[in-house]
């Protein structure tokens, strides 16, 4: 890899460890109570289809950043519907 594509890779995945921290506090909380359904929802959709989309491209870049995005995001969605109502 060339040293951009290291850059944007290590700052794609730095920005797809956002999600944890919010994952963390629902699962510390049980509640999810003030976080965003269909924010998350659109979060998660729009994740997975880029890590689709860098698939598709062997692009090595987008299939690193968004395999953590993924995950995160998809995280925090199966969270909010467990807590949804705490």
């Amino acid at each position: 890899m060339k040293l951009f594509e290291v850059f944007v890779t290590a700052v794609g995945i730095i920005m797809s460890l956002g999600y944890f921290p919010q994952a963390y506090k629902i699962y510390k909380s049980k509640s999810a109570r003030n976080v965003s359904f269909i924010n998350y929802i659109i979060l998660s959709i729009g994740t997975l289809t880029w890590l689709v989309y860098g698939i598709l491209l062997k692009d090595v870049v987008i299939i690193i950043s968004f395999v953590v995005g993924v995950i995160g995001s998809w995280l925090v969605l199966l969270l909010l519907l467990k807590y949804r109502n705490s």
